[in-house]
């Protein structure tokens, strides 16, 4: 573990709260937090566990969002998913340990998530959980055990909505619930005006009219079936597309013998991962959104970008993206989504839009002031 800053560098008697982060949409969501907290001068540690290793997956992040550098990166890596999560308990319990913080917050629903919040409940230190309440009920989904197990070890629970309200109050959690709007409409609205000012990823981009597409879930891209059936979509698509292209999907489409495909075919533009301007200036761009991403469902509410998303799952943990009339699920069968990508694109299906689900964009100012009031 490679610790940058030692406990001793902070200011005594003041709260310390730990912000974790392992993954891209964890940096996004997180960032945020950590300057509304500092904002309200809270003393903050930043601590990666080093789940997303790749530079472009996540130092990028740091350095578009003007964050800085974590006060200590734990190299979690890769791993089995046992492994994984019973490396970063290790690493966070250590971490936890030399540094005594307040509060440990986690956001989201990964292995990352899950250990750092073990880890804190394990010590009897106080756990935030942004983003708490989201259920898609699919159990073949890792992220559903990680969100679900974590909601049950947290104290202080920031819900997005009112219906993450309402789950989680079926649960019977112990924790407090609040609801707090979601801290990426925080994100969207605080960095889409650099985006549109620095990022040059439309110049990669031949077509006016185009589709955004990303996938990476493992239900999908370990599936060869499945990810036969998206290649299929993709190089249909009644719009030109443009991929960015997440690690895991680019080895999953090599191993399938399926990349040439996408190569080859007139139709799709393939990127390299795609930094956070860079996408938000794509979803601001494009036609509509092809995703099984969790995060972009919610990014495309934001006031800044309104944009319709079909969702390539069997199931989504935000349904009130679908009541608003932004998203659309639409499975994996190759004829149906065409099929709806055909009757959008025609003018047959026009969603209305009602204002974002996910707050007013201070999601990050509330929870930094319910901890405050709560820790002190």
């Amino acid at each position: 573990m490679d610790t940058v800053m030692s406990p001793e560098a902070y200011a005594p008697g003041l709260m310390l709260a730990s912000v974790v982060v392992g993954t891209r949409p964890e940096i996004i969501k997180m960032a945020p937090v950590y300057f509304a907290l500092k904002k309200a001068k809270v003393d903050v540690r930043l601590v990666h566990s080093g789940q997303h290793y790749d530079f472009k997956m996540s130092k990028i992040f740091f350095e578009e969002l003007e964050l800085p550098e974590p006060d200590s990166f734990l190299s979690v890596g890769s791993g089995s998913p046992g492994q994984q999560t019973g490396d970063a308990i290790a690493k966070f319990e250590k971490e936890f340990t030399d540094t005594k913080p307040d509060c440990v917050l986690v956001e989201g629903d990964t292995n990352t998530v899950l250990a750092g919040a073990v880890a804190a409940m394990k010590m009897h230190i106080k756990v935030g959980h942004v983003e708490a309440g989201l259920r898609s009920y699919d159990l073949r989904m890792p992220e559903e055990l990680n969100r679900r197990l974590t909601d049950h070890a947290s104290d202080y629970l920031f819900a997005p909505t009112d219906e993450s309200v309402r789950i989680l109050k079926g649960e019977n959690v112990w924790g407090k619930v609040y609801k707090t709007g979601n801290t990426v409409i925080d994100a969207t609205m605080r960095y889409l005006p650099k985006a549109e000012k620095t990022s040059r990823v439309l110049w990669d981009v031949p077509w006016k009219n185009f589709v955004l597409a990303t996938f990476h879930r493992a239900e999908n891209v370990d599936n060869p079936e499945v990810l036969a059936h998206m290649v299929t979509v993709l190089t249909q698509c009644p719009l030109p597309v443009v991929l960015p292209l997440h690690p895991r999907t680019d080895l999953r489409l090599k191993e399938g013998g399926l990349k040439d495909n996408l190569e080859r075919s007139k139709n799709i533009k393939l990127l390299s991962p795609a930094g956070y301007l860079d996408m938000l200036l794509l979803m601001k761009n494009t036609s509509f959104i092809l995703t099984d991403s969790g995060g972009i469902q919610e990014e495309a509410t934001s006031p800044s970008i309104r944009k319709r998303v079909f969702v390539m799952r069997k199931s989504t943990e935000r349904p009130e993206a679908v009541k608003a009339g932004y998203c659309k699920v639409v499975g994996t069968n190759p004829k149906k989504v065409l099929k709806e990508l055909k009757d959008f694109t025609n003018g047959k299906s026009k969603p209305k839009f009602r204002p974002c689900p996910y707050g007013k964009g201070d999601a990050g100012t509330r929870i930094a002031s319910i901890l405050k009031r709560e820790l002190r």
